[in-house]
């Protein structure tokens, strides 16, 4: 599984902002009025999140985040094995409550 696999998915959602997008990492902004569709879409290609917003991460969490800015209460964070590669995304809200930043990463084993 690849990122762009799973963005293909994600094509019909509307993004306000494309910040980077690459292999290995994709970084996008989209408005929160869309977010049950943004989650209901990761759920499905990545399953139910690991660390659903509102509860305290783990260890584990800080740990498989580190390289794309850690994870905190308010995020929400879905994490997904592929034989030797797990893809992990991110929902990191915005202070105005308008915007949420979606960080998505392959990470190699």
């Amino acid at each position: 599984m690849t990122l762009d696999e799973i963005f293909s998915h994600l094509k019909h959602l509307e993004i306000t902002e494309t910040r980077s997008r690459n292999e290995e990492y994709v970084e996008i902004v989209f408005l929160n009025r869309d977010l049950n569709a943004w989650h209901n879409t990761l759920t499905a290609e990545l399953g139910v999140p690991r660390k659903p917003a509102g509860a305290e991460p783990t260890q584990t969490d800080h740990t498989i985040t580190r390289n794309t800015g850690g994870i905190w209460v308010n995020q929400t964070l879905f994490e997904k094995s592929f034989g030797d590669v797990t893809v992990i995304a991110k929902f990191w809200p915005w202070g105005d409550e308008v915007h949420t930043t979606l960080k998505m990463a392959l990470l190699i084993h």
